[in-house]
C-alpha cells in the first residue's frame, strides 16, 4: 500500500483541493444521516448549536488560542522532524491565498466537530469520540509528537463539549486551531523563500 504522503505528492493542486473539498462534504454528509438515524429527533441534535457568545469566545476561541501556543512551543522545542508529517499539511497550506486557508480550516472544523463531537460523542461517549478523532489521524501515528499532540487536542475538544455542550464552541475551537497553524505554515514558507 502506498504512503498517504506519495498518494497526495502524485496530485495536482486542483485534485488535491478537490479531494479535500469531498472529503470533507462527506463527512457533513455523514453527519447529517447518522444524526436522523441516531437521534430520536433532528431538532435534539440542533439544540447543540447555541449562539453563546462568552462560550464561543471564552471556551471555543480563548482554547484554540491556548493549543496553538502550546503547539507553537513544543514546535520551538522538538526538532523539525518530530513535527514533520511528510509534508502533507505543507503540501496543502503553503500556496493557499490567506482566505483560502481560512475557508478550508472553517470548512474541516465544521465537518469534523460535527461529526467527531455532534454525532459520535453525543451518542457513544468523549473517550470513544476523543479517541477515533485522533485515530483518524493516522498519518501522525509514527510519529509521536504529532500523535500526542493531536490525542490531547482530541480529548481537549472533547472536554470543552462536555462542559459546553456547544458544537458552536468546539468548532471555533477547531477553527482557531487549524487557520492559525495553516498561516503559521504558509508565512513560514514564505520566509523561508526571503532569507
Amino acid at each position: 500500500m502506498r504512503k498517504q504522503r506519495d498518494i497526495i505528492k502524485q496530485l495536482t493542486d486542483r485534485e488535491l483541493n478537490v479531494q479535500l473539498i469531498i472529503s470533507q462534504f462527506s463527512l457533513v454528509f455523514l453527519s447529517i444521516i447518522l444524526s436522523y438515524i441516531l437521534f430520536d429527533s433532528f431538532v435534539d441534535w440542533l439544540n447543540y448549536f447555541k449562539l453563546s457568545y462568552y462560550d464561543i469566545v471564552y471556551y471555543g476561541a480563548a482554547s484554540g488560542l491556548l493549543i496553538v501556543i502550546i503547539d507553537l512551543v513544543f514546535m520551538y522545542i522538538f526538532p523539525k522532524k518530530y513535527y514533520d508529517d511528510g509534508g502533507i499539511n505543507q503540501r496543502i497550506f503553503r500556496d493557499r491565498s490567506v482566505g483560502g486557508i481560512f475557508l478550508l480550516a472553517l470548512l474541516v472544523a465544521i465537518a469534523e466537530e460535527l461529526l467527531f463531537r455532534g454525532v459520535i460523542q453525543t451518542t457513544f461517549g468523549y473517550l470513544v469520540a476523543s479517541i477515533v478523532f485522533a485515530l483518524i489521524h493516522f498519518r501522525y501515528l509514527k510519529k509521536p509528537v504529532l500523535f500526542v499532540s493531536i490525542l490531547f487536542v482530541s480529548f481537549y475538544i472533547g472536554y470543552i463539549f462536555v462542559l459546553t455542550e456547544n458544537l458552536l464552541v468546539t468548532i471555533m475551537a477547531h477553527f482557531i486551531i487549524d487557520f492559525t497553524l495553516g498561516l503559521v505554515i504558509r508565512f513560514q514558507k514564505r520566509g523561508a523563500n526571503n532569507e
